[in-house]
């Protein structure tokens, strides 16, 4: 697990450097893997197991969770891109 704190600690390093946009990038993600898992099921993809047993919103926040080392990595790649789209620049975190 020592990856996913370095991960983790990029991350913050990430969200001090870029402020809102990092965090409306990470929470836009949430939303979005949300919203497609909580779909996904409801046109027919089968859970088995606990997540199976929460109803569709339950089901799609674990999926969500379970995806959370990939969101982090997503929001690491995606944020400077967005930033530069709406002409934000890092703080000092990054450029030191």
């Amino acid at each position: 697990m020592e990856w996913f704190n370095k991960l983790k600690a990029r991350l913050q390093a990430l969200f001090e450097a870029y402020g809102k946009v990092a965090i409306a990038v990470w929470f836009g993600l949430f939303a979005l893997t949300l919203s497609s898992f909580a779909l996904a099921f409801q046109m027919g993809v089968e859970v088995e197991g606990v997540a199976g047993n929460t109803g569709i919103w339950g089901a799609a926040y674990v999926a969500t969770q379970l995806t959370k080392p990939l969101r982090i990595a997503a929001t690491l790649i995606l944020t400077p891109f967005v930033a530069k789209l709406f002409g934000r620049t890092p703080q000092s975190a990054l450029t030191e």
